[in-house]
């Protein structure tokens, strides 16, 4: 029994990959090319995701827009001297935006967007796979959206957040080192070593059931010059009610050897409740000429709103249940952008952010490794007719480095609880295209 809860509890320390790292800010090829700022901008249907108030300005009958971005991510870690690299596969974070006039002064529309989601891969033989072999997150949100100008200068929107979801990840039961220095100590000859191959493996597959929030915001303009803006995205509650956990082994004779004390993990089902936290942002947007635009963003995320990790198991398991404190920090991205119009056809962008971790450094868990992240971008648009617009833009984000951070977890085998310590970088490119049609 105590190697079975050992076995569900080093299964749980992996499901926050929710978390940590995976907010999207790359939901807009025109603004990732300024930095991905948005709430003091009339951005058109766009604006239901980064302001819905924005939308009320808009003086379009319809207003049709899509992004695309192939974001890939590369990080590395380096452990007791050697360097082990992730093999990522490219995500591609989307938004699709339809907003029509109903009045003059109201305006409506729906969006499409993939507010969370990543994927990393850091494969079953190193050293941490007991952390993390690989994840693949994918969260939806469809937001139907009101907009009112309540005077030529000021005005108010919300939009219902309606979100779901699935995970699909791997990570290590029995670490290969573990189980090589079990069978050295046993005595039992002739069975090869392991290494960093993980012995044992879990797959953990579920589907978040619909969570509902809103998206609110403000916009004015105090002068022809200046505009103001505020926006709050609630926090959602993402609940698998019904995931599923498969155990693997690394070859026959691991099976043989830890099957009887795996054996109930495999194929049961668990329960497990996150969050998509709270996000509030203020901006600003000046025009100092008439073919210039800055831009500037405060984004404040919630992640003190994951104090814990919740999970559940179905009879006769639930002397696993777990509550895992997490004890997140609210973490500040800061955005600014510039636009300039260079003919009537053409529009070029720079932009940066600074996006800083909310990760505590004594619970680190590669999933995505937490840093502060540097991002600079460039972007342009081009008409080559009256009413359509196609955008292009590159983004980089260079991680500023996490030296000496550790993880804890308790080894199945050994029977004692053991530290990863590590040194992690991040690095990735993220180019975007959208195109916007409206009349």
């Amino acid at each position: 029994m105590k190697l079975l809860f050992a076995a569900a509890t080093a299964i749980l320390t992996f499901l926050p990959a929710m978390a940590e790292g995976y907010q999207i800010n790359t939901l807009s090829a025109k603004q990732n090319g300024m930095g991905h700022t948005g709430t003091a901008l009339k951005l058109g249907a766009e604006s239901m995701f980064f302001n819905p108030a924005g939308l009320a300005f808009s003086d379009k009958t319809l207003d049709l827009t899509g992004s695309v971005t192939a974001l890939k991510a590369d990080a590395s870690c380096i452990h007791d001297g050697v360097t082990y690299k992730t093999n990522n596969g490219v995500s591609t974070p989307m938004s699709f935006n339809a907003a029509f006039r109903i009045y003059d002064n109201l305006q409506a529309g729906v969006s499409f967007y993939t507010p969370y989601g990543s994927g990393i891969d850091w494969s079953k033989t190193w050293p941490g796979s007991i952390l993390n072999e690989r994840v693949s997150l994918k969260t939806f949100v469809v937001q139907p959206t009101f907009a009112w100008r309540i005077t030529p200068k000021l005005a108010v929107g919300a939009g219902l957040t309606i979100a779901w979801g699935n995970v699909d990840l791997d990570k290590a039961l029995v670490s290969g080192t573990s189980f090589d220095a079990v069978i050295a100590a046993m005595g039992i000859p002739g069975v090869p070593t392991l290494g960093h191959t993980a012995a044992a493996s879990v797959n953990l597959k579920g589907t978040a059931d619909v969570a509902l929030g809103a998206n609110v915001g403000v916009m004015y303009d105090i002068n022809d010059r200046w505009t103001v803006g505020a926006n709050f995205r609630t926090r959602m509650g993402m609940k698998v009610q019904a995931g599923k956990a498969t155990v693997d082994y690394a070859n026959n004779t691991v099976a043989t050897v830890l099957e009887s004390r795996l054996g109930l993990l495999n194929h049961s089902d668990f329960a497990a409740s996150m969050p998509m936290p709270w996000v509030l942002s203020a901006g600003v947007s000046f025009k100092p000429v008439d073919r210039l635009i800055l831009a500037a963003d405060a984004q404040l995320t919630g992640w003190n709103t994951y104090r814990s990790l919740n999970i559940s198991f179905p009879s006769p398991l639930e002397a696993f249940d777990q509550h895992i404190a997490k004890n997140y920090s609210n973490a500040w991205c800061f955005h600014f952008g510039a636009q300039y119009a260079l003919t009537h056809r053409f529009d070029i962008r720079a932009g940066l952010m600074v996006d800083t971790t909310p990760v505590n450094d004594n619970h680190y868990n590669p999933e995505t490794p937490g840093m502060t992240k540097i991002e600079p971008s460039v972007g342009l648009s081009f008409r080559p007719i009256e009413r359509l617009s196609i955008d292009l833009s590159m983004l980089y984000v260079a991680g500023l480095g996490a030296n000496g951070v550790k993880c804890s977890y308790d080894d199945l085998l050994l029977q004692k609880q053991m530290e990863f310590k590590a040194d992690y970088r991040v690095h990735a490119f993220a180019p975007a295209i959208g195109v916007a049609y409206s009349f």
